[in-house]
């Protein structure tokens, strides 16, 4: 049987960027620091209780590991398949609630404080707006998302939502 996804936390190493991104979009608490060395990467996920995902298969073999999945494809959509065969993702419920810079968990925030901060344009067309709280960043729902939903859906398959 599956593990959740939603349920458990990772964290990624450095050649796994943009799974991680993708991870995130989909809802997925996954840390990310393109310059973590290997032993503070096993030291946090030891101390925050998170799963290693590598594709460095000397960090596997290093003692004192503890769960990890060793991803062997570099390209994204096989990443991801690999991803899902062990944790499941059935579901987009939860997708776009997670900063794609920090993985921090998004606020929803009231479209009339955000004027100034976001282009007229999407103000005026858009009426849900998220705020990461730790890295500023504002997300709504535009084209971008739909692309984005849309590639997770083929990639997953089709989720139940």
């Amino acid at each position: 049987m599956k593990k959740k996804a939603l349920e458990t936390s990772f964290i990624a190493d450095s050649m796994l960027g943009k799974l991680t991104k993708w991870l995130r979009l989909a809802g997925v608490d996954v840390e990310y620091d393109k310059y973590i060395e290997d032993d503070i990467l096993i030291k946090r996920a030891q101390s925050e209780n998170r799963v290693i995902l590598t594709r460095d298969r000397s960090i596997v073999k290093r003692k004192g590991v503890g769960v990890h999945l060793l991803i062997w494809s570099d390209h994204l959509a096989e990443q991801l398949l690999e991803f899902i065969q062990v944790y499941e993702i059935d579901t987009l419920e939860n997708a776009f609630t997670r900063c794609i810079r920090c993985n921090t968990v998004l606020a929803e925030v009231k479209k009339d404080s955000l004027s100034g901060q976001i282009p007229p344009y999407v103000l005026k067309t858009q009426d849900e707006f998220r705020l990461c709280n730790r890295c500023g960043r504002i997300y709504w729902a535009g084209t971008h998302r739909e692309n984005a939903e849309g590639f997770l859906r083929k990639v997953i398959g089709n989720l139940k939502d």
